[in-house]
């Protein structure tokens, strides 16, 4: 199917959504009526661009409260409604959004608005157009798509449809499937945009808070895949009020958006077979973390935190200034290479996958921008995609019975004969408020990770919004915590999976390890919450261990003090915890602030 995208999803002149929707690869464009209003470009001059950029026009919009009037105000509308044909006939658009009566509307009749959209649509006859009438979720009488299409029905004119919009209807919690009673060539336009489930009003919900497929709550795919069953053959089209991508980069924004349309109809297509729709390669969830990779000038700081943990030294790279130190099925690379000036910072990760190349096909048909990496003859070549946030994620082959063969190009290390950890347990990202939803739509699309709700967490300053990523067997776990808007940002960490954190605490400290000191205050309250023994608390005051419980099981864990932007944690699972220990967050994030102090 054709793909477009309205121009309110973008920021900048109309010129500039133009030029970052062709080169994302749109075939068209929803010329949002306030852009067109204040741009300098007249409709002539838009319609040639287009035509140079390979963009077709495929909808103005919109227009409002037109139905459900008086007989004074219909005739004030179409006069208003002719003024715009006459724009659209000068841009070449052939296909109107009109919207459901917020406003003015005082009938409260599907015959009369059914009359009145018959008169308009003779007079959109006369003009070539098309009017696409929609059920705006807030309209005043009309908010459900299935009493527009009724009105519609009752119109009878070959010039009046109906536009779907997915967030209308499942915003309100309609259910789509009354789409495909609806004859496709009836269907003139549809609407796409995702959102989070929210508890607000809807308007408000709607202007701020819509996203791109997969970034939201709401089922997409199977939206798709009803439109589709009734045999309709128009563009898939975004429109998306967010108050986030109107600032982002236009470019960048454009790229997001087109990969998120690429995404759901690879979704819609697995799920309606025998349809037009296309797919992409299947996606390749990781089984697991490869390594963590640090960067910076000096690691020497780094080292020193992992040799205090128990982790080995296994080599220095035989080419490169990289360094690997690892523990079980835990492997940290510390790379020195172009650093300068930097401090320790999360640089990449690694995610074994069961077929890299397929993977890198998926990357390269989302337009998700490939990393290079420079080997030397015999070194072996890994397949890395850039992620929003700049972190380089790279996949290689599964290995469940040895380690990478990566590896074998680091010398004169020792061999890791304590496995003191099982696994890395989590990477905590931290991205900046514009690259936050991108990030989502990054590791859903390319990876299949899952998102469950977001929540917030407190620390000193303020309120710290933070998303998990995962794989549905837990074996990948990304939370993402949004860096504050004014004042700098979070720092990253990596957490470290063990079966005795008692034992991993007691030999950190014995190695000199500088722990965090968690205040006497905070033991005082897990007596109160949990009712711990005396005993058990005196353990993990002594250790500054942290500790969550829910009905599944438990959770203790501590962290490093920060080095660069980058610290540890250690954690231990017991039972079915499956958490992060949250609650805790506040207590880490003042005692690093002190620490810092």
């Amino acid at each position: 199917m054709r793909h477009s995208i309205a121009t309110v999803c973008l920021s900048g002149s109309l010129e500039e959504k133009m030029d970052a929707a062709a080169a994302a690869g749109f075939d068209g464009i929803e010329v949002f009526e306030p852009d067109l209003v204040v741009g300098a470009l007249s409709p002539e001059e838009i319609r040639a661009r287009a035509d140079r950029l390979g963009l077709t026009l495929d909808l103005y919009q919109p227009f409002r409260d037109f139905e459900g009037v008086t007989e004074e105000l219909l005739a004030d509308n179409l006069r208003r409604a002719e003024e715009r044909f006459r724009v659209m006939n000068r841009l070449g658009i052939d296909t109107v959004l009109v919207c459901s009566n917020v406003a003015t509307a005082t009938v409260d009749s599907d015959e009369v608005s059914a009359a009145q959209l018959r008169r308009l649509g003779d007079l959109a006859a006369a003009y070539g157009v098309r009017v696409a009438f929609e059920a705006l979720a807030w309209g005043r009488y009309v908010d459900d798509y299935r009493r527009a299409w009724r009105i519609v029905e009752l119109c009878d004119h070959p010039a009046v449809g109906t536009c779907l919009d997915s967030f209308h209807i499942l915003s309100r919690g309609h259910d789509p499937s009354a789409i495909e009673a609806i004859p496709g060539e009836k269907v003139f336009f549809v609407q796409l945009a995702d959102a989070p489930r929210l508890s607000m009003d809807v308007l408000s919900w709607s202007r701020h808070h819509r996203l791109f497929p997969g970034e939201g709550d709401f089922d997409l795919a199977a939206f798709v895949g009803h439109v589709v069953a009734t045999g309709y053959d128009g563009p898939l089209s975004l429109e998306v009020f967010n108050d986030i991508f109107r600032q982002t980069d236009t470019a960048r924004t454009a790229r997001h958006a087109r990969r998120s349309l690429t995404w759901l109809e690879d979704q819609a297509a697995r799920r309606s077979a025998g349809t037009d729709l296309g797919t992409i390669p299947r996606v390749q969830s990781p089984s697991g973390v490869d390594y963590v990779e640090v960067k910076a000038e000096d690691t020497s700081a780094v080292e020193t935190m992992l040799s205090q943990l128990g982790l080995t030294f296994r080599g220095q790279h035989r080419t490169k200034p990289v360094r690997l130190w690892s523990s079980g099925s835990v492997r940290v690379v510390l790379n020195e290479q172009h650093a300068r000036d930097r401090e320790p910072t999360l640089a990449g990760v690694g995610l074994q996958v069961e077929d890299a190349v397929a993977s890198a096909a998926r990357a390269d048909a989302l337009g998700v921008s490939a990393v290079p990496r420079r080997t030397q003859a015999g070194e072996q070549r890994l397949t890395g995609f850039a992620a929003p946030s700049g972190l380089e994620v790279f996949v290689n082959d599964s290995h469940p019975d040895g380690e990478p063969r990566w590896t074998d190009e680091f010398e004169h290390g020792r061999p890791d004969e304590r496995a003191t950890y099982s696994h890395v347990d989590h990477v905590n990202l931290v991205h900046t408020w514009a690259e936050h939803d991108e990030a989502v739509l990054f590791w859903t699309s390319l990876l299949g990770l899952q998102a469950p709700p977001s929540t917030e967490v407190a620390s000193p300053q303020g309120l710290v919004r933070s998303q998990v990523m995962r794989s549905a067997d837990g074996a990948i776990r990304f939370p993402m915590n949004v860096a504050p808007a004014v004042g700098g940002t979070y720092p990253e960490h990596v957490a470290l999976a063990c079966d005795d954190i008692v034992a991993v605490a007691q030999a950190a400290r014995e190695a000199g390890m500088d722990f965090l000191h968690v205040p006497a205050n905070y033991y005082d309250d897990l007596r109160a919450r949990f009712g711990l023994p005396e005993d058990e608390l005196a353990l993990l005051r002594e250790h500054d261990l942290l500790h969550d419980r829910d009905r599944h099981g438990s959770f203790r864990h501590f962290y490093t003090p920060v080095v660069g932007r980058l610290f540890l944690e250690v954690v231990q699972r017991i039972g079915e915890y499956d958490g992060y220990g949250a609650d805790n967050a506040p207590v880490r994030l003042a005692a690093q602030s002190r620490h810092r102090r």
